[in-house]
């Protein structure tokens, strides 16, 4: 059974497959129309089911578009409509949906909800995000540093701000696709200790250094997330702006990476919080290329699970 559930528990090479295939996939659609279908549909006679505990709009869009554009059929479903394991055990559910649908992709909280979906279902399980990893996204993020830049192996990522994750996710990569990755951010927001170690084990530099514009000197990229959830309390939100205020990437932090270093921002922004407009809208911004792949990496992945 081929999960996708995180960067680090898929082997190195099947991950550089689904990138490359990712870019095969932009490319093969030339330009046509946006909801048009492909020109092959792996995906015919095939029905996914996308279950949203946490809302959405990009992971919502892009995974349906997908499965439109390669010729299968989405069912989606919220957390209420599932209640998973408020009632039904997740693992009955796992299997219950493994009769009637061919793919499952879940965004929820609890790693432990994805993990025991994948244990029971017999069906490829997608990890759509949790609480922990969000590993989609970092795959978008892949594919689009490379369409700009080349190959990412050996280059230098600073992450700015909170250890969340999508920090955790690249950091994953890092491991992966053997790029470098500094994170600068205060130290109650460090990344899990044993997610660093994990990459520094493949044998790349993961660093953290405090002061942000140390961190930035050299980089070729440098990525930021929104310093706030919708679900925190406002007495929350003051003290991540208190903490983070001295990470927002700005023209400043900028100047300090390469020239040509891109800007990536996996979206929604808070913008002139995390980041400022002049650094989102920017010659160095990629951040809405990095949206649109969200849409031709995930189909990858999914052709990947189905072996397709």
């Amino acid at each position: 059974m081929k999960h996708f559930l995180d960067i680090h528990k898929t082997d190195p090479d099947e991950l550089r497959g689904i990138i490359d295939n990712a870019a095969r996939i932009k490319n093969a659609r030339d330009g046509r129309p946006k909801g048009a279908p492909d020109d092959d549909l792996p995906l015919k006679d095939h029905i996914v089911a996308l279950i949203f505990e946490k809302p959405s709009t990009r992971t919502r869009v892009s995974f349906d578009v997908g499965v439109r554009q390669m010729g299968g059929q989405t069912m989606v479903l919220s957390g209420a409509d599932m209640q998973l394991g408020h009632g039904e055990t997740i693992a009955d559910t796992a299997r219950v949906l493994s009769r009637y649908v061919d793919l499952i992709m879940i965004r929820t909280f609890e790693e432990q909800t994805l993990l025991e979906l994948a244990e029971y279902a017999t069906v490829p399980v997608i990890n759509g995000l949790t609480d922990r990893t969000h590993p989609c996204q970092i795959m978008a993020d892949i594919l689009t540093f490379e369409e700009h830049r080349g190959p990412i192996k050996g280059k230098k990522v600073v992450w700015s701000g909170d250890g969340n994750n999508v920090c955790a996710s690249f950091i994953h990569a890092a491991g992966q696709f053997g790029f470098n990755l500094t994170f600068t951010g205060p130290e109650t927001l460090d990344p899990e200790p044993g997610f660093v170690e994990l990459a520094r084990s493949k044998g790349v530099d993961i660093e953290i250094e405090r002061d942000a514009h140390k961190a930035a000197q050299g980089a070729d990229l440098i990525v930021t997330d929104t310093w706030v959830s919708m679900h925190d309390p406002q007495s929350a939100r003051e003290r991540r702006h208190n903490q983070l205020r001295g990470y927002q990437v700005n023209d400043q932090l900028m100047a300090q990476a390469k020239p040509d270093a891109l800007f990536m921002h996996c979206l929604p922004a808070h913008r002139d919080d995390e980041a400022t407009s002049s650094v989102m809208d920017g010659p160095n911004s990629v951040i809405f290329d990095e949206a649109e792949n969200r849409l031709h990496a995930q189909k990858a992945i999914m052709r990947w699970c189905l072996e397709r």
